[in-house]
């Protein structure tokens, strides 16, 4: 046929082709334009939508909330679809133009009706997107770290305890691990290892949490620290026990966890806090330390680890750590005694580190010879806590310097478990026990206080942080051993602290304790009468107590210490707290007595007295009847000093500390006239030992610190070393706080609604300090931490050194600010 191609389509086949793209699946050709053009004002409108819904999203997150994975998801899906769409409006010009006979055939059909369907269906797409793009949230809480991690310190021997404890984790059939063993011997530590493995090795939990739970058994504490650990706790606040049950229950049961309780003394119940059960279908884990293994059975612990002491070899490398290489290369037979003392501590790391500890500063043979011999000859035969451990932890004790200062140490005791002891709190009542002497400085602090403090942190037998000290829970229980057997009258002690005794126990021997702790407890009423011819510190404070009967006071002829604070519905003092003759010492703040007890009129020998945070209105006569007092109180009282009050506080002339509210600035200046106040209190010398100021309220044309007297030299530079924190609130008058130059040490700075502030530092006032006192002020706050600036609509700069705020952390300043606070360079 001459190189001719035939091509045979069936003649049925294009007709029905021709048909189902005219007429057939909804008309594609036909609906092509208008389909197009519902297509773009649907896509406009999923645009339009999805931008809005993305700056919602944005400020949700910027609030630290994080989105939801259906709203994350349907703006992926709206960006995708709508590229697709755009790619799809982009062939539009080339289909449309194929169209004849009005929209119903093309010259191409078979083109154009694919085109068309893919029109429609992309139209159905955006219609349904757009119908499942109203959400009522956007974002929830971020959810928390999956691990916290722990800091600890290298450790040795506890290796294969780690291994052992998580391949008892990880079993499948495993529920609840119980880790049980003896105070000191590293339990803590170990659940701090396997905390931090969590972090380190590949697992299926969502949530690692670390729960202390201690003695004192409190279900609402172990609740707290689930919720913060949750980021919960700022809304459940508030809540009762068992709403926070609820909502702990309901997140946990949605989340396969790990939960570390430290420190068990007996059975929790994990319905009370909302902890639910661990099973195998759930695979959350319980893993919990405990000093019983009697905790383990009541928790049911399908798994228990005991956890020894070390090797003697293990005790012997830590112990070589904790000392350090001077001392015992220092004489080989040094190192030969070290050894032996080693091996008195029977393994027990804590007592490793407390005895090497001490240790690690001598470097005298005979001094180690001596410590071999004392322990040789306290440690007991028969193994046990009191024998083998405490013992050993008492070696700690008895190197102590001098008597008075164990009974510092022992005098720590009386608080509760983990309680943070004030230092300044701590050494007043040394100083009224008689432990040390009550010299003051000109700051009125006392230094020999602080030095036995450094050096029982130094001995490892308390723990500081800034301004508060604690004990570790066992060194307690030792102190309260050494206390309830010590056969020396001067070391009886009974501690009923922390407890929740409602009732004052008949079980205390009143007739020999020297030092009785009943704080922290929830008793309301006193009804016996005790003979206690030897006490001399009584603790009830942080009770319920509303009143106390006379005849309470009566047979303590020795006692000198006595805390009644925070005993906040006490109202006033029975008469007969005047046969307290030798007493030195009363705290009454934070109750609710309004006036003087007539009874202190017998208090001839106190010397001083606290009555901050109540709602005492007068202190007339206190001078007549504590002519004694070095230390007296009132900040916080109903109590404003005036010219009345000022008068009374003439009288007091061994007056070393007060505390207390002045109203305005006309009193501070009648008080640096007061002859008899000049010493301690008020005149700008004596302000030296300033440590807290509030300015609140006020109207003052000017403050200024007089630095220049006529006749003198220049003050002492700086006049305020040890002022740490100042609080200035509604303050009127004042442009500038140069006088802050001042206060080199200051920590903490407020400033709060002062309308008329132009600055903190003025240049010119602030050179001219510097140029009188140039060591103290040649950098403006150089150990400020925290600064507060709000309400403060004419502050222009903080100050113009570039230098200023070396160590500040924490800057908040108020947004309505009319001017950006800077620090000029």
């Amino acid at each position: 046929m001459g190189g001719c191609v035939s091509v045979d389509i069936p003649c049925d086949q294009v007709v029905s082709q021709t048909h189902r793209c005219l007429f057939g699946d909804g008309n594609h050709i036909h609906m092509m334009k208008p389909n197009l053009e519902a297509l773009d004002t649907a896509t406009r409108e999923l645009r339009e939508r999805r931008v809005d819904l993305s700056r919602r999203v944005s400020l949700e997150e910027d609030k630290g909330l994080e989105r939801l994975a259906k709203v994350e998801g349907w703006l992926s899906r709206a960006e995708s679809i709508d590229s697709e769409v755009s790619d799809l409006l982009r062939e539009e010009p080339t289909e449309t133009k194929r169209l004849c006979l009005f929209g119903y055939c093309s010259k191409n059909c078979i083109s154009s009706c694919k085109y068309g369907k893919k029109v429609s269906k992309k139209l159905e797409e955006v219609k349904e997107l757009l119908s499942k793009g109203v959400f009522e949230e956007l974002a929830e809480k971020r959810p928390a770290s999956k691990v916290v991690k722990k800091d600890i310190q290298t450790t040795i021997g506890l290796d294969s305890m780690v291994g052992k404890a998580w391949d008892s984790i990880m079993k499948p059939e495993g529920r609840t691990l119980g880790i049980y063993g003896m105070g000191g011997v590293g339990k803590t530590t170990l659940l701090a290892r396997i905390n931090n493995k969590f972090d380190k090795e590949v697992n299926e939990f969502d949530v690692v949490i670390w729960v202390v739970v201690s003695k004192d058994l409190q279900y609402k504490v172990i609740q707290d620290q689930i919720l913060r650990r949750l980021r919960a706790d700022q809304e459940l606040e508030k809540e009762t026990e068992e709403k926070k049950a609820s909502f702990i229950d309901n997140i946990l049961r949605r989340k396969k966890f790990i939960l570390l309780l430290d420190d068990l003394w007996s059975a929790v119940d994990l319905n009370k806090i909302g902890v639910p059960r661990p099973t195998q279908e759930n695979g959350s884990k319980i893993v919990f330390t405990t000093r019983s293994k009697k905790v383990c059975r009541d928790m049911e612990a399908d798994d228990e680890l005991k956890m020894d002491c070390l090797s003697t070899n293990e005790a012997w490398e830590l112990f070589q750590n904790v000392v350090g290489e001077a001392p015992l290369k220092k004489d080989p037979e040094i190192l030969t005694l070290a050894e032996k003392i080693s091996k008195k501590c029977h393994g027990l790391p804590l007592a490793l580190n407390v005895i090497g500890k001490a240790m690690s500063c001598k470097e005298d043979v005979h001094e180690w010879r001596h410590a071999n011999d004392v322990l040789k000859s306290s440690s007991r035969e028969f193994p046990g806590m009191e024998e083998n451990i405490l013992s050993v932890l008492k070696f700690s004790y008895d190197g102590l310097e001098d008597e008075k200062v164990k009974s510092c140490f022992l005098y720590c005791s009386l608080f509760p478990e983990d309680y943070e002891i004030k230092k300044e709190e701590l050494i007043e009542y040394w100083i009224n026990e008689g432990f040390i002497n009550g010299k003051r400085d000109e700051d009125g602090s006392n230094n020999k206080g602080h030095v036995i403090i450094g050096s029982l942190v130094r001995a490892h037998l308390l723990m500081e942080s800034e301004t508060t000290v604690k004990m570790h829970d066992v060194l307690r229980e030792m102190a309260l051993w050494i206390g309830s057997t010590s056969g020396k009258e001067e070391e009886k002690q009974c501690v009923k602290s922390g407890v929740k005794l409602s009732c004052i126990p008949d079980d205390i021997n009143w007739s020999v304790s020297r030092r009785i702790s009943l704080m922290s407890n929830q008793i309301e009423k006193i009804s016996c009468c005790p003979k206690c011819p030897n006490l001399s510190t009584l603790f009830l404070r942080d009770n319920d107590l509303k009143g106390i009967p006379g005849k309470f006071f009566q047979f303590m002829p020795s006692l000198v210490v006595l805390d009644l604070s925070r005993n906040r519905s006490l109202r006033d003092l029975p008469e007969e707290i005047c046969s307290l003759t030798f007493l030195k010492y009363l705290n009454l703040s934070n109750t609710r007595i309004s006036s003087l007890s007539v009874g202190l009129k017998g208090l001839r020998k106190l010397i001083s007295l606290d009555l901050e945070f109540t709602k005492l209105t007068s202190i007339d006569g206190i001078g007549a009847i504590l002519p004694n007092l070095q230390v007296l109180k009132l900040y916080r009282s109903l109590q404003y000093i005036d010219a009345r009050s000022i008068e009374e506080l003439q009288l007091l002339k061994h007056l070393k500390i007060l505390t207390g509210n002045v109203t305005d600035a006309s009193t501070l200046e009648s008080i640096q006239g007061v002859e008899g106040l000049v010493r301690f209190n008020i005149k700008t010398v004596a302000l030296g030992g300033l440590r807290e100021l509030e300015i609140i309220n006020s109207k003052i044309s000017e403050i200024k610190i007089d630095w220049k007297c006529k006749g003198k030299e220049d003050l002492p530079s700086p006049c305020f070393k040890h002022l740490s924190s100042i609080v200035i609130q509604d303050l009127e008058g004042p442009n500038e706080l140069s006088w802050l130059l001042f206060a080199p040490n200051l920590k903490h700075l407020e400033v709060i609604r002062s309308p008329s502030l132009e600055e903190i530092i003025n240049k010119e006032k602030g050179m001219s300090i510097s140029d009188v006192h140039p060591p103290d002020m040649t950098v403006p706050f150089p150990k400020l931490e925290s600064l507060t600036l709000r309400g403060l609509p004419e502050l222009e700069r903080i100050c113009s050194s570039p230098q200023a705020l070396p160590s500040l952390k924490d800057i908040a300043h108020c947004p309505n600010t009319n001017r950006y606070v800077e620090i000029e360079e």
